[in-house]
């Protein structure tokens, strides 16, 4: 069971909060691991399925929607920026994502919690910072 929190800030203060609870799966393979799990109404992004990629302190996060034409992918590695596309049914937007911080607490068993703190730029216009904590619990 995944226990997922996003927080959107304005300045320091939180904005908007969403939270919701959710099955996933958790694999390793090589020198990663997976997380894996369906996205839901409350993120925002009823339909889709966001894969996690976890190696060292980097973190590949890449959401594909059940529309045609809908996805994104993210990297988030501590004080790196990110360029990508974010594709949606009606077109494609630029996408930069600056990391700010992220932290890995899954133990060997898998369980605990992975936080992300970064901000994003959609066609250079709508700014915003988050906070991603998904917790892992027994």
């Amino acid at each position: 069971m995944l226990k997922i929190t996003g927080k959107q800030f304005s300045g320091d203060i939180s904005e908007d909060q969403m939270e919701f609870i959710t099955e996933g799966k958790l694999y390793e393979k090589g020198d990663s691991t997976y997380l894996i799990y369906d996205e839901s109404e409350f993120s925002g992004f009823p339909g889709c399925k966001t894969t996690l990629k976890l190696t060292g302190d980097c973190i590949r996060m890449k959401r594909i929607g059940s529309e045609v034409g809908f996805g994104m992918e993210f990297i988030f590695e501590k004080g790196k920026r990110f360029n990508s596309k974010y594709h949606t049914p009606y077109g494609n937007l630029d996408m930069e994502v600056l990391t700010n911080d992220v932290v890995n607490n899954l133990t060997e068993e898998g369980f605990g919690d992975i936080n992300i703190d970064y901000h994003v730029s959609l066609n250079g216009m709508a700014e915003g910072r988050n906070r991603l904590k998904i917790e892992v619990m027994q």
